[in-house]
């Protein structure tokens, strides 16, 4: 089968990262973070990821303003404006 190009890209930092698997252990299903660069039909290229409170939102402890929320999204925002050349 054939897929587009694609690439998964996983980072993470275990400081940033423990505290909410320390909140509920089931947040390590969900991280590290993951961003997907695909390229569409019409050869363009996006940068792809979900919002941390959106992924953890539902696991009981963790708490949608923990200041690692929004370090986790700033972390994604940074990255991939950085991809994008911005």
């Amino acid at each position: 089968m054939d897929l587009a190009p694609s690439q998964l890209l996983i980072f993470g930092n275990p400081k940033l990262g423990t505290p909410p698997m320390q909140a509920n252990a089931l947040a390590g299903l969900f991280l590290p973070l993951k961003v997907l660069v695909y390229e569409d039909g019409d050869g363009q290229v996006w940068l792809a990821y979900e919002d941390p409170e959106e992924t953890l939102d539902d696991l009981e402890g963790i708490d949608d303003d923990a200041a690692y929320i929004q370090k986790m999204r700033m972390a994604l925002i940074k990255l991939t404006e950085a991809a994008a050349g911005r």
